[in-house]
């Protein structure tokens, strides 16, 4: 069955977009013009009723949610090694910061992109307001991976071997690469790291499909 993932450049739909291409198997590509308000048509709707980016098709099953894609390609692969065996200790460390990821510090990010969702309609102050108090808030998140990074010691994010959570943490790192101040990037072990993953093949082809330049995270 063919595989099947809808994305946007940049989005949340870049993770499964990366392990797409880690994994190596076949898959399509299918473009939601989000500057034209695609993702919000009665078509895309019907995979996805909340209207967001991506939804992944594998055969006649329809999944949304980047980190349920996430989880799903991981173990409907797992000679790729993409995330711990099920039932281990390592896996429950692993889901801890997938959780995370999307929970935690996916969802500050979009506070920041997006302040005025927060606000009432045309209350600018109040959105500056948000936005500003939503950067200070992913400044410790941005720090507990720096740490994360150090404590394992590795060249990835759980350590020896890369997993999904890196394509995970990467993306959103990417997101703070425009930032005034606290971009990711600037952190003594989150910079090399990002560093490392964006010099992946998998990735390099993503950021050439998707039409992506620097700077890159």
């Amino acid at each position: 069955m063919t595989l099947k993932l809808h994305y946007y450049p940049s989005t949340a739909a870049m993770i499964p977009h990366i392990l797409l291409e880690e994994l190596g198997v076949p898959y399509e590509r299918v473009f939601v013009d989000r500057a034209r308000d695609e993702h919000k048509r009665p078509a895309y709707l019907k995979l996805n009723p909340n209207g967001t980016l991506p939804v992944l098709e594998d055969g006649d099953f329809v999944l949304y949610e980047t980190a349920a894609i996430v989880l799903h390609l991981c173990d409907r692969h797992p000679q790729a090694r993409l995330a711990p065996a099920p039932g281990t200790l390592e896996r429950s460390h692993y889901q801890q910061w997938l959780v995370w990821m999307t929970n935690t510090l996916q969802a500050t990010l979009m506070v920041y992109f997006y302040p005025e969702r927060w606000v009432q309609e045309g209350n600018a102050e109040g959105a500056a307001q948000v936005r500003a108090s939503a950067q200070e808030r992913v400044a410790p998140l941005l720090d507990q991976l720096d740490a994360l990074v150090a404590r394992h010691g590795g060249p990835w994010l759980l350590g020896a071997d890369y997993c999904a959570l890196d394509a995970y943490a990467f993306t959103l790192c990417r997101w703070t690469r425009n930032f005034p101040t606290g971009k990711a990037r600037e952190r003594t072990h989150l910079g090399p790291y990002l560093q490392r993953v964006s010099e992946r093949p998998a990735v390099q082809r993503v950021f050439a499909t998707e039409g992506l330049s620097a700077p890159f995270f």
